[in-house]
């Protein structure tokens, strides 16, 4: 498993939820307002807006915020929200894509090469490290949704590529290009998905050790706290000893 996956599973066991859940909160709105800001503000019409809120749902964001959020699109004082993907190196080498929603780009470029420099990385040019990357779609539904079989069998039925299924969640990837279907066929066979999304999924990664581990870790919450910050992706592995170790810590 990619070690940020894996770090993603820690750091929220490691009781940070009320401030993350806020966080993630106000990160789900924006997406929800650049979403109805781009396209129609009814989700029917707009399949960009019907997947935040889908995400948004998952998550138990109240109703109120998200209509407030897609209200919020049509007010003369929203601000305007630019999509930037930033890449670059972490400690080891380590390739990392950060993608942000923000109303200021100098403060969002600043603050994200502030973040890769403290932890000893470098920020690169926009496709210094995408070019390792592949941009899939990623459909999750909890283990309660059906047995691994059953699940593998709906996702091959629906067009999907893979899947991953362990205790908590069911994981379906599919071709970039065949989100829209895919996560339609599955909702219904499986009902509606805990998130449907467009990832960044590495083609190799690179091993690293407890020391490495743990500066990544950091570099990835830093980088996650920040409010312009929708979405870090970084292609590293860790073995399970460690994995234990930086879990117990």
């Amino acid at each position: 498993m990619a070690g940020h996956s894996q770090f993603k599973n820690i750091m929220h066991r490691k009781g940070r939820q009320d401030a993350m859940r806020s966080k993630m909160f106000s990160k789900l709105a924006r997406e929800i307002t650049v979403a109805a800001k781009q396209g129609m503000p009814d989700p029917a019409m707009n399949p960009r807006l019907r997947l935040a809120i889908q995400n948004a749902k998952a998550e138990s964001m109240p109703k109120d915020n998200i209509q407030r959020a897609i209200n919020k699109a049509s007010g003369g004082d929203s601000e305007n929200y630019e999509e930037v993907r930033y890449e670059g190196y972490g400690p080891g080498g380590v390739a990392v894509i950060v993608e942000a929603l923000t109303d200021n780009r100098n403060r969002a470029a600043s603050n994200v090469r502030a973040a890769f420099t403290k932890a000893g990385g470098s920020l690169g040019e926009t496709g210094s490290v995408s070019f390792m990357w592949d941009r899939i779609g990623e459909i999750v539904y909890p283990a309660s949704a059906g047995s691994a079989d059953a699940i593998m069998e709906a996702a091959i039925e629906a067009g999907a590529e893979d899947v991953e299924s362990d205790e908590e969640n069911h994981t379906i990837y599919c071709a970039f290009e065949d989100m829209g279907d895919v996560s339609k066929a599955l909702e219904a066979a499986l009902g509606e998905a805990n998130s449907v999304k467009a990832i960044w999924r590495p083609q190799n990664t690179v091993p690293v050790d407890e020391d490495r581990a743990q500066s990544l870790m950091k570099l990835v919450a830093v980088l996650e706290d920040d409010d312009d910050v929708q979405n870090v992706y970084a292609n590293f592995e860790v073995d399970e000893e460690t994995l234990a170790k930086l879990s117990a810590a």
